[in-house]
């Protein structure tokens, strides 16, 4: 006999209106009253199926999305709408469809895995990121849950399948493509460094710059977080080219994080690429759009999505075959934002 909600409250020492309130991740339910239903719901193997079709058909033709953040940032950046463009056409050829989550917190966002899985609400996941202290990949592997990562593997690799760029190259790459240009005075900006594709862009661009012999001032290197506000961006930029050794070159590994920078620039008087060379990543619209138009690296978001979404469909057909990784190939897509250095950046006012 299954499981049911009263048998659960009885348990759990509530009543069946608590546990259904827990459910729907109500906020007038405590988090510890919360933890400790969720616990319970586990041990006794409840699960709250989304429909009949679950247990006649033992396949929802469902692939879940946990996305990097929440979905009102996350959906701010055309990286990862162009990821899901991928992930969405490899799910229609195959006859599958999505669901997102839509938390806005980590802990939500990871409850929301939870319920996918405990209710049987898809039949395999799609994790868009890595980063350390991660709950998501230990819980889907805990619960040998068909799951694939975009992003680099933090431990068991050859356990599940992942598809990344090679990050490390990929920002050396564009690093060298400014000092090919004569600059040698150079910034970065990235990403939250909790997230492994930042960690990796920020050790190819000192990788780089060591190879040529260029020291990297300190103030020189810098984060955005997709949780700052536009105005706080702009304050990271004006301290960096505020700095003794401002810089002429910039790496910044987000086309989203790209348009921030440039309108930071502009309220200093600062051109682009006249005075300051730049150049992003992923080769979004946004580059396109730019004005002027954004050199970038061009991660192929749309094939990460695809092969993502592909394989995890392949494995989810075929659960003994071997789990993989798959590494998207990058290039340099060229437009207007960089030209060779010259001298004569304008002084800034210290106040």
């Amino acid at each position: 006999m299954s499981v049911t909600i009263k048998d659960v409250a009885k348990k759990a020492n509530v009543a069946p209106s608590t546990v259904s309130r827990v459910l729907s991740d109500s906020p007038r339910i405590s988090e510890t009253t919360k933890k400790r239903v969720r616990k319970i719901m586990e041990e006794m193997g409840y699960h709250l199926n989304i429909n009949g079709r679950v247990l006649v058909r033992q396949s929802t033709q469902t692939i879940g999305i946990v996305m990097k953040d929440s979905a009102t940032h996350s959906f701010e950046n055309p990286f990862f709408s162009e990821i899901l463009k991928g992930i969405s056409e490899a799910c229609h050829t195959r006859d599958y469809n999505l669901n997102l989550t839509t938390g806005e917190s980590e802990e939500t966002i990871f409850q929301d895995v939870v319920k996918m899985v405990q209710g049987k609400r898809v039949d395999g996941i799609i994790v868009l990121y890595s980063k350390k202290d991660d709950k998501v990949v230990p819980y889907l592997m805990e619960h040998d849950f068909p799951f694939v990562v975009v992003g680099k593997p933090l431990f068991g690799a050859n356990k599940f399948m992942y598809v990344d760029n090679d990050n490390v190259e990929a920002a050396r790459e564009a690093t060298n493509y400014l000092i090919e240009y004569g600059h040698k005075d150079l910034g970065f900006i990235g990403g939250d460094l909790k997230f492994e594709v930042a960690k990796d862009r920020l050790q190819g661009f000192k990788l780089a710059a060591e190879q040529h012999g260029i020291d990297i001032q300190p103030e020189s290197v810098q984060s955005i977080d997709l949780s700052d506000s536009v105005e706080n961006g702009k304050e990271v930029v004006k301290k960096m080219m505020n700095s003794p050794r401002r810089p002429t070159g910039l790496v910044i590994t987000d086309d989203y994080n790209g348009l921030t920078v440039m309108a930071a620039l502009q309220e200093i008087q600062i051109k682009v690429p006249d005075d300051v060379s730049i150049i992003g990543f992923n080769n979004t619209m946004i580059a396109k759009l730019a004005n002027p138009p954004l050199t970038t690296v061009d991660t192929n978001p749309y094939q990460l999505g695809y092969e993502a979404s592909d394989g995890l469909i392949n494995i989810l057909h075929t659960p003994e075959m071997v789990k993989r990784g798959v590494i998207i190939p990058t290039s340099i897509v060229e437009r207007d934002s960089c030209k060779p250095y010259s001298p004569g950046i304008k002084e800034l006012d210290a106040n």
